[in-house]
This record gives C-alpha cells, sequence and structure tokens, in this order.
C-alpha cells in the first residue's frame, strides 16, 4: 500500500513518527506526550458527543 492511498490516520501517523524522529525526540518523552494527547482527545470526543 502506498502512502498515497493509506487512511489519513496512517498518513497522520507517518507524519508525527517523522517529525519526531527528526527532532530526536527521546522516546519515554513521546510516549508521556502521546498519552496526554490521548486523553486530551478523548475528552473532547466525549464533550462533541454529548451535544
Amino acid at each position: 500500500m502506498s502512502l498515497e492511498t493509506a487512511s489519513d490516520e496512517i498518513k497522520l501517523a507517518v507524519d508525527l513518527i517523522q517529525l519526531l524522529e527528526e527532532n530526536q525526540v527521546p522516546t519515554a518523552t513521546v510516549l508521556a506526550a502521546l498519552a496526554i494527547v490521548q486523553h486530551d482527545y478523548q475528552q473532547k470526543q466525549a464533550a462533541e458527543s454529548a451535544n
């Protein structure tokens, strides 16, 4: 599968991985930040569903 035909989630994941690797962000920092982002977006999704 080429990136051009990949889902938006895959495209975003690839872009984020590339950004993090290019900036040599430590793995532990990435995982901690992703947990924060996931929590934030889960709250956002819940709020959107409530409306």
